[in-house]
């Protein structure tokens, strides 16, 4: 016998009305996951009501609402129950300013290291061509000149260890070089600009802004990387060295989580 309870407290929980929509749509978990691409260990979690594998509660109303409409099922009730289970919607944050933040702290770092190597190198190659056309006009000394002041010079300046810099974004056979021990995910922004957020298994932020029209990101984590992209069309994925051929269209609104298996787990 239950004393005051409302019609709400009767109703089923999230996860048994996405497991039986699931049922009742004769699709198996793994099914489901792959035309989501929702891991099948956070599908399960969330049909046995555990969201702590969602990674925050943004994540989890993105793949109840996900789930919801794989399996032909209304998401919007389902989201409004998460939300008066979890305490409510929280207010939206203005973003812009925070955007343009990272921009101003994080580009005007780039040119500076560039112009650096790029100044180390021609003096280096200015110096080796001055030395053999000194040696050319002296046919005495030639070979002296050439070959003591050249390697001497040379030698401390290791061009292989100086280029690596971290800030410009990796090229493609970097990328596929990743270390197999963690999460590689990079982002270019191909085909116009896009607001995308990036988070680590902890779920703190490694990176909220826009990515404006031929920019690329990289991040890595030893676990999982957890993305939101705002215009998922106009960006080109590539995980793990491999990249994501999925047809995102223009202005679609995706979360994504990655990990080392990723791809081919799907």
């Amino acid at each position: 016998m239950s004393i005051g309870n409302s019609p709400e407290d009767d109703r089923p929980s999230i996860g048994r009305v996405l497991h039986q929509a699931r049922i009742d749509a004769g699709l198996t978990v793994e099914e489901v996951s792959t035309s989501t691409r929702v891991r099948i260990p956070i599908v399960h979690a969330i049909e046995e009501d555990d969201f702590s594998r969602c990674g925050g509660d943004v994540y989890a109303r993105g793949h109840i609402r996900t789930l919801a409409r794989a399996v032909g099922t209304d998401p919007e009730p389902l989201v409004s129950q998460y939300d008066a289970e979890h305490g409510g919607r929280p207010a939206p944050t203005p973003a812009a300013p925070l955007f343009e933040a990272e921009r101003i702290r994080s580009e005007p770092r780039r040119p500076n290291w560039t112009a650096a190597m790029v100044a180390a190198i021609v003096a280096v190659v200015g110096f080796v061509g001055f030395t053999f056309f000194k040696g050319g006009d002296e046919p005495s000394t030639a070979g002296q000149v050439a070959e003591g002041p050249t390697s001497d010079k040379i030698t401390p300046k290791p061009a292989s260890s100086k280029p690596v810099d971290p800030k410009p974004a990796p090229s493609d056979s970097a990328i596929a070089a990743a270390p197999q021990d963690k999460v590689t995910v990079k982002l270019s922004a191909s085909q116009g600009k896009s607001w995308i957020s990036a988070k680590d298994h902890n779920g703190r932020s490694l990176f909220d802004g826009t990515l404006q029209q031929g920019e690329t990101k990289t991040f890595q984590d030893k676990e999982r990387v957890d993305l939101v992209l705002g215009d998922a069309g106009s960006i080109e994925l590539f995980v793990n060295g491999k990249k994501v051929e999925d047809q995102f269209q223009p202005g679609q609104v995706e979360r994504l989580s990655y990990t080392k298996g990723d791809p081919e787990v799907g």
